[in-house]
């Protein structure tokens, strides 16, 4: 999973007015689409299935793919599974090499 530099807010700091900056700079981020619940998923080549694995994924979680290839835009898919940390997304084999980006919510 990759690593981004998206600000994290502690729940509690000594420094009150350090503790409200850093709070009023993750939010702008935010607000700016720095949500921190992206990746990038290649699908398993001679396969029907893989397992997209990521600790923020959750039972009621929307997982949204976006194609980053003309190969993948191709893709026919669907999520099933969605569990703690893991989903299982359905599609085609192929020997194609088909990379996503996504996004999870909730």
């Amino acid at each position: 999973m990759p690593t981004y530099n998206y600000l994290s807010v502690p729940t509690y700091m000594q420094d009150k007015d350090e503790h409200l900056r850093q709070a009023a700079n993750a939010i702008n981020g935010l607000r700016d689409g720095k949500i921190n619940s992206t990746g990038e998923v290649t699908l398993t080549n001679s396969s029907t299935t893989t397992t997209l694995t990521d600790a923020r994924i959750g039972g009621d979680s929307i997982i949204f793919l976006m194609p980053v290839s003309s190969d993948s835009a191709s893709e026919n898919w669907y999520i099933t599974g969605i569990g703690d940390g893991t989903a299982t997304i359905n599609h085609s084999s192929t020997t194609t090499t088909r990379t996503f980006k996504y996004a999870i919510f909730g």
